[in-house]
């Protein structure tokens, strides 16, 4: 006879191999998300149902609360605090945290959870599609990404799918949902003349060193920022890349690498080990690349960012992400002949098949190079050698996939101009949004006013115009001020 499978909360009960009954119930969570169990043993089996009853009202189980009726915003928080959230990085909290207080609670929490169906899901990620932006609608529009909804529902279905395996529900009503097609982000890289441009800006910036090993190893943001003067061995070479520097919030937090693969160790070209060797010379701190604002801590990768954009506009270069320097780099790299399992371990994927599937475009035109050398050699035909889709030069093969210091033909770097005081600051939030901010004295106190738009221009006017305005509320209350004490 089979036994049937006991409900949820029930505990399980079997036969051990000495004769005697066993009882076993889950009586909380680790903070790992693992179960804590506690067991009771009996010579009969009704013995031992009435000692695993009496051990879960003794023990007062914090998951009594944790039913197939209950409301899926419950279940949801409850997986999240007790599965999920001890599991992932400080980083990836935040997003996850935001998908499901900010979306997923407020529009489908109260629905139980036995009877939450996939039409209910369906509407759910329309909605968001169609008017989910809480924020900034004024510029992204009323809807999320697709990216976004596609996060929703994966948040949603992991959830779900535990509630299976605990036995609170019997199927998961996520499978099967229609979703808005995967797009991947496009990919760009820098020319090698815009390599050269930036290069030259960089250096009159005071970011030559940094942007230079970014395009010479191909590190995340996040790493290069992370790196300590002990990482970095000047006599062999070798690079230890072992932290990484995130921003949470307002808040810029030191962490371990995104993942296992991206604790790893470069081998630096000579000219950059030579190139830091100079650069040690005036450090101050641990850091490789302190903030020029906080001392003893590392420079912050928002600001890096606005300044990384200024530079690329400055020298004429395309618009690209921080990223697109990592992709500048693995392009050139495979160019140059680097094997695809030698730039995985550099770059720290997980496996070279993920190198594989992000540069597919350029290992495919090798495949097709190689197979045009194979028929001129071998078959004697003059086939036609095709070119790279990139508009990467490939260098030489005698050289090393590093960029190259500035050098000609010239290029002068771009200065730029001193803002007069009282005319506030523009800065560039990310690629879709400037801010416009005004910090005048009022009584002996700052007091910052901001403004955003989608453009430069767009948020210099609307910058004006608030100046304009609180220059003529502080006249105005001094002028009251200056009445009432006459007076």
């Amino acid at each position: 006879m089979v036994n049937k499978k006991r409900k949820y909360g029930e505990g399980s009960i079997f036969l051990r191999k000495d004769g005697r009954w066993e009882g076993r119930v889950v009586v909380g969570y680790k903070e790992n998300g693992n179960p804590k169990t506690k067991s009771v043993t009996a010579k009969t089996q009704s013995e031992c149902k009435e000692k695993l009853q009496a051990l879960k009202e003794q023990c007062g189980r914090t998951t009594d609360r944790l039913k197939p009726d209950m409301p899926f915003g419950d279940w949801m928080d409850f997986w999240y605090q007790n599965f999920s959230k001890p599991k992932i990085r400080q980083t990836t909290q935040e997003c996850y945290e935001n998908r499901i207080y900010n979306h997923i609670i407020p529009e489908i929490g109260k629905i139980p959870m036995n009877k939450l169906t996939q039409n209910d899901l369906q509407q759910f990620y329309a909605r968001l599609k169609k008017g989910g932006r809480r924020r900034l609608t004024e510029f992204y529009g009323e809807g999320l990404s697709d990216r976004m909804v596609r996060s929703c529902h994966t948040t949603c279905r992991t959830a779900l799918e535990k509630a299976v395996t605990e036995g609170l529900i019997t199927t998961n009503p996520a499978i099967g949902c229609r979703l808005p097609p995967k797009k991947a982000k496009e990919m760009q890289v820098l020319t090698q003349d815009e390599i050269r441009r930036f290069l030259i800006q960089a250096q009159d910036e005071g970011y030559y060193e940094l942007f230079l090993l970014e395009l010479t190893t191909g590190m995340r943001r996040g790493e290069i920022l992370g790196l300590q003067w002990k990482d970095v061995n000047l006599d062999t070479g070798e690079l230890h890349i072992r932290r990484q520097v995130v921003k949470k919030g307002a808040q810029t937090l030191i962490s371990k690498p995104k993942t296992k693969s991206s604790i790893r160790t470069i081998l630096l070209p000579p000219g950059m080990v030579e190139i830091l060797a100079e650069l040690k010379k005036t450090a101050t701190c641990d850091w490789v690349f302190p903030s020029p604002v906080k001392e003893g801590e590392p420079r912050n990768p928002d600001s890096l960012y606005g300044r990384f954009q200024k530079i690329l506009q400055r020298a004429q270069c395309k618009k690209v992400r921080f990223h697109d320097l990592r992709h500048t780099f693995a392009t050139m790299a495979l160019e140059n002949g680097m094997d695809i399992k030698t730039l995985s371990a550099m770059i720290g994927h997980i496996s070279a098949e993920t190198t594989l599937n992000i540069y597919s475009h350029i290992t495919d035109t090798m495949q097709q190079q190689a197979a045009v050398r194979i028929d001129r050699e071998i078959g004697g035909t003059d086939a036609q050698m095709p070119e790279f889709t990139q508009s990467v030069e490939p260098p030489k093969a005698s050289e090393q996939p590093t960029p190259k210091a500035p050098t000609e033909p010239k290029f002068e770097p771009y200065k730029g101009k001193i803002r007069k005081p009282g005319t506030g600051c523009v800065t560039m939030i990310n690629d879709h949004l400037y801010e416009g901010r005004f910090t005048p004295r009022v009584n002996g106190k700052r007091i910052s006013k901001n403004v955003y738009a989608k453009t430069r221009e767009e948020c210099e006017e609307k910058l004006a115009e608030l100046i304009k305005t609180m220059k003529a509320e502080i006249k105005a209350e001094k002028e009251r001020r200056k009445q009432a004490t006459s007076a």
